[in-house]
């Protein structure tokens, strides 16, 4: 996963690619203008111009990705945020962690005696049934007499 500096940098390259498109695509899709001056035949029966409809769409994707950009820049740290405090909330982190470190390491124990019992009493259980096996005396089956 990317830090917030390189999410807000893509941001605001997406945005930058959906303001060239939108003009890009407004432009093509623009009516030809006529000139006083010069004389052109001009059809007026064009088919219907979807400039609305692009306008509409690049406008909410700018105003999404604006809003992503504003999301971005709130969650940077604040000017207030000196060295002291990231050093506080760090140590703080890495008091979080040991703890997470020690309880995982108490479930490990757990997980290991479990498998020890499992397997104990899964060897007993192959034990008992290799002795009924060898015990039982070989008696015909009622399909062979």
């Amino acid at each position: 996963m990317a830090d917030r500096l390189t999410q807000l940098q893509d941001a605001v390259n997406s945005l930058a690619d959906q303001f060239c498109n939108a003009i890009g695509v407004l432009q093509q899709c623009a009516p030809p203008a006529s000139f006083s001056n010069i004389q052109t035949a001009i059809n007026k029966e064009q088919p219907a111009n979807p400039t609305e409809e692009y306008a509409q769409l690049f406008a909410a994707l700018i105003a999404r990705t604006a809003k992503d950009l504003d999301v971005l820049i709130d969650s940077l740290p604040s000017e207030e945020s000196t060295a002291a405090l990231q050093a506080a909330s760090l140590r703080q982190l890495e008091e979080e962690n040991h703890e997470a470190a020690v309880r995982l390491e108490e479930v490990v124990n757990r997980g290991d005696g479990l498998l020890d019992k499992i397997q104990s009493a899964l060897a007993d259980i192959a034990q008992s049934q290799l002795r009924t096996r060898n015990a039982a005396p070989s008696q015909p089956s009622p399909t062979q007499s």
